[in-house]
């Protein structure tokens, strides 16, 4: 008997419906320093057949805190980056019906002290990382995205050395020139605590996933272009709308670096990965690196899913 080919289909994306819904992720997010985050957040969290269990928020305390008196719209008087980032997940996820999605607060600092170390800065994200890690039966792994600060997850290794074995980390962070195979260190999420990511690159048998800066570079939107596309009689759309207006609006054009890293994990076959020796001051072994991503294709699937009902 010949099967129809629409049945065909129907039946490839049961198949790959089910093989997401089997996978557990947490996406860890300092959603108040830039506008990307909320990008990267409301594209996952409408991606069917994700179990998407938790949305954690990271800081982003930077040294230009102490020394300026703004921090894009922010005065930094008053800010509060851990309490910020919080806030905006609130807020999505409210605006996206999807409140029960738990969304536990991170640490508000790095691991250690500014001269290095790995004490770690517990929070109720940290705890209820390992809660999840520990669920995780035989093979399965607890995949775990992060768009800023490495704190929460480094703090939850740290804490339950056990879990190391459950889960896939996937992290924005650094540059990476692969011509070279040089590192370079010197970028914001790292910067925002250096002591986590050594920690991370350092831990023998973590499954670490890196998407650098270097890479998520290719995939930039157009600010006059974003705001046709967004129609603000749509809660989340005008969310996003607002972010650009009142953090970037003299940016004409703006990387999504966060969003790379999301679209990159969901549609591997965009992106190219390549397996990389730590730099020279860390342990000697080898992690996944993002190398090469289809920007446009990116750009063209965050749109159509965005707009999807």
């Amino acid at each position: 008997m010949k099967i129809p080919f629409f049945l065909v289909l129907s039946y490839l994306f049961l198949i790959q419906s089910l093989a997401f819904a089997q996978q557990k992720v947490w996406l860890d997010s300092d959603t108040g320093n830039e506008m990307d985050d909320l990008y990267a957040i409301a594209y996952l969290v409408k991606v069917p057949g994700i179990d998407l269990i938790g949305l954690s928020s990271a800081h982003f305390n930077n040294a230009d805190l102490n020394v300026f008196e703004k921090w894009n719209a922010y005065e930094t008087a008053t800010l509060k980056p851990v309490e910020e980032s919080q806030r905006l997940n609130e807020e999505i996820l409210t605006a996206m019906g999807r409140m029960d999605i738990p969304h536990p607060l991170g640490a508000d600092r790095q691991i250690g002290r500014a001269w290095g170390q790995q004490d770690p800065r517990d929070s109720p994200a940290a705890q209820a990382i390992i809660a999840e890690a520990r669920k995780m039966k035989g093979e399965e792994k607890l995949h775990v995205l992060t768009l800023g600060a490495m704190t929460n997850v480094a703090t939850a290794l740290i804490l339950a050395p056990d879990i190391k074995d459950k889960i896939r980390l996937f992290s924005l962070g650094s540059w990476y020139t692969p011509e070279s195979r040089a590192w370079n260190k010197s970028e914001f999420n790292i910067r925002c605590d250096l002591n986590a990511f050594d920690y991370l690159l350092n831990l023998e048998g973590l499954d670490f996933t890196i998407m650098t800066t270097t890479t998520s570079f290719a995939l930039k939107f157009d600010r006059d272009d974003t705001y046709a596309r967004l129609d603000e009689n749509v809660a989340i759309e005008k969310i996003l709308a607002d972010r650009w207006r009142v953090h970037n609006p003299q940016d004409k054009t703006r990387v999504m670096w966060d969003l790379a890293l999301v679209m990159a994990y969901i549609h591997p076959e965009w992106a190219t990965v390549s397996s990389v020796m730590t730099p020279p001051e860390n342990t000697p072994r080898v992690v996944q690196v993002y190398t090469e991503i289809d920007a446009d294709k990116m750009h063209q699937e965050f749109w159509r899913l965005l707009k999807e009902s």
